[in-house]
């Protein structure tokens, strides 16, 4: 259980530093909690609320995607994954907890394929400190 916990504590970990890089590069991903310091305590509920949402989405929705799109992520060698957790972050931003995406024409597409590439890397990057003690 509290290996659980640590998981769902570095995803929104790297949710928040992904948001702080796309917001240096001019995107459209950000994170309440970084804008609104009057209710930090809500807001970092509300965070890991839309964390545990993105989550639930990437175990449940996430196989389903990726076995219907097969054959196009064969053509494409792979890549189009990243398409595909694109839509996931997309999906879990527009309930609006704690992180949204906003822009128009390309812009919010651009950032949640470049936000769900930061999040994957910082979260792959945070998790060799995790051990893997099986006794959790």
């Amino acid at each position: 259980m509290r290996r659980l916990l640590l998981r769902w504590i570095l995803l929104a970990v790297s949710v928040v530093a992904a948001s702080l890089v796309c917001e240096a590069l001019g995107l459209g991903f950000d994170v309440k909690i970084l804008h609104d310091k009057a209710n930090v305590g809500m807001d970092l509920v509300e965070l890991l609320l839309g964390v545990a949402v993105l989550a639930l989405l990437n175990a449940l929705l996430r196989p389903i995607l990726k076995l219907l799109a097969l054959p196009l992520t064969c053509l494409t060698l792979g890549l189009f994954s990243f398409v595909i957790n694109a839509f996931i972050l997309w999906l879990a931003a527009s309930l609006n907890l704690g992180f949204n995406i906003s822009g128009t024409g390309y812009r919010p597409y651009a950032a949640a394929l470049i936000a769900s590439v930061l999040i994957s890397c910082i979260n792959a990057v945070l998790s060799v400190f995790l051990s893997d003690d099986k006794d959790d």
